[in-house]
């Protein structure tokens, strides 16, 4: 006997942790049960079921990776088959936060290295993350480190380290910002210099752009006494790291926007100094956490996801899937791509039309989210995207479903039964009795229930895949 309750949870924890489930999946998630499901997503680090030497050999577009669009579609493949969603989902996360796009890096196999290393890093200690990050490649192009010389400061990074990636304005001074970014000097990336090297940096020849790599130089760091948030040493950029994370305003920048994310949603960061959050004792929760585990990201998300405020039926359906979380989760009911194959690229674009392209952030500060997805042009896009994938019969997902739902039935279902089951389906979905009415009066006006399905299958088939594209259009699956 399935336990309802415990279903509505663990499909709402895998909408927000993850990409949604299909029935059977969940089924699968039931067994174990919620907090060991919470385990099993945390502990899955990486899918091991994709196999890169394959995109490699077959699918240059997607291994190669030059341009944000291959990039783009080679980590949507990797969203759609995962068996990790949440090492993705956190990826994701970080992405938004730590926004770097192809517009200035121009170099797409970067942002794909960057996208592992949150994958790898991401749910670890929040000091080692941003060691990581101000290593990274596509990071120091990104907000010009390569350009922080000794005597010669740029304050770009230094100062975004602070503002939207740690601690949030009002927290530090504009001379915290400068012994921030004196203390990143000579971290660089080896064969790319801007003034010397432009042409090497660029070059496609002989088989495409550089590979970037990391370097420290020592003559180019300055190495003198600096004093950053009320501390004074010869403070390298592990040392700054360290100060920031160990600071009260880091713990709850790093909470709010964990809720913002996988809770609820919250204003754009740029209001945060003038609006408090919607939920201030979930924010102190996290914050608490996050001082407990020595800044451990693992250990928030677990008291995240076991927490009374996430677990709420108020919490459910509040948050506007992004186009990424949205297309994702219908190819994974859908199971179009087994394997990568070229189409893909085509759902990637999809992505664009809704409004947010892939390792493209539109500025420093990612995407704003929630309410701002939907406007008449993106909506429209989302809604025939839904409707067209998961209508479209010929889907190897789309005609499980169909099986299912009117297996070991009689020869006629009732309007009820298809809207109760279609729901079931695409992921326990629960639909206000408004749009429940709404669904089944669609279904008796398509003349669903009045089709034997003993005897013209083929007709059933082709109306419940309408069916199905209808509820694709609900409110309750376009969010989470």
């Amino acid at each position: 006997m399935v336990n309802n309750t415990e279903l509505a949870l663990v499909a709402h924890l895998l909408r927000r942790a993850g990409f949604g489930a299909t029935r059977q999946e969940l089924e699968e998630y039931l067994a174990d049960g919620y907090e060991q499901t919470v385990e099993h997503l945390l502990s899955s680090k990486g899918s091991e079921s994709i196999n890169d030497a394959l995109i490699h050999r077959y699918h240059p577009d997607h291994s190669s990776r030059h341009d944000h669009s291959g990039a783009g579609s080679y980590w949507l493949y990797r969203l759609v088959y995962t068996d990790a969603p949440l090492a993705e989902k956190i990826a994701f996360f970080w992405h938004n936060i730590f926004a770097t796009g192809y517009a200035k890096v121009t170099n797409g196999k970067p942002l794909s290295d960057q996208l592992r290393m949150f994958r790898e890093h991401g749910m670890g200690r929040l000091n080692n993350l941003l060691l990581k990050l101000s290593r990274d490649p596509a990071m120091i192009i990104w907000l010009d480190n390569i350009d922080n010389h000794n005597g010669a400061i740029n304050e770009n990074y230094g100062r975004e380290l602070l503002e939207l990636f740690s601690m949030g304005v009002g927290n530090y001074t504009e001379e915290d910002i400068k012994e921030c970014s004196r203390a990143f000097t000579g971290w660089t990336v080896a064969n790319a210099d801007y003034t010397k090297q432009l042409a090497v940096r660029n070059s496609i020849w002989p088989y495409g752009k550089l590979a970037w790599r990391y370097e420290y130089i020592d003559e180019d760091h300055d190495d003198g006494e600096k004093t950053f948030l009320g501390e004074t040493g010869n403070f390298n950029g592990e040392d700054i790291i360290d100060i920031i994370c160990k600071h009260p305003s880091t713990a709850r920048f790093i909470s709010r926007h964990m809720y913002h994310f996988f809770v609820a949603d919250e204003p754009p960061v740029p209001q945060w100094p003038y609006t408090p959050p919607r939920d201030i004792e979930a924010i102190k929760v996290l914050e608490n956490a996050y001082f407990e585990s020595d800044h451990n990201i693992q250990y928030m998300l677990r008291v995240l996801f076991n927490s009374d405020f996430f677990k709420s039926e108020d919490c459910r359906y509040k948050k506007v899937k992004s186009p990424t979380e949205l297309v994702a989760g219908v190819l994974r009911l859908t199971e179009e791509f087994s394997s990568p194959h070229i189409d893909i690229s085509a759902r990637n674009n999809q992505i664009g039309y809704m409004g947010q392209q892939l390792l493209n952030p539109p500025s420093v500060e990612g995407w704003h989210q929630g309410i701002e997805w939907i406007e008449t042009g993106s909506l429209t896009e989302r809604v025939n995207f839904t409707s067209q994938q998961l209508g479209d019969i010929r889907k190897a997902g789309v005609k499980k479903i169909l099986a299912t739902v009117i297996q070991n039935e009689g020869d006629y279902l009732s309007a009820e039964s298809y809207v109760d089951k279609c729901l079931d389906e695409l992921g326990a979905l629960e639909a206000s009795s408004r749009i429940r009415d709404m669904l089944i009066k669609y279904a008796n006006d398509n003349g669903l229930p009045t089709v034997n399905v003993s005897t013209d299958r083929e007709m059933a088939e082709e109306k419940l895949s309408a069916m199905l594209g209808v509820v694709g259009s609900i409110p309750e699956f376009q969010r989470s």
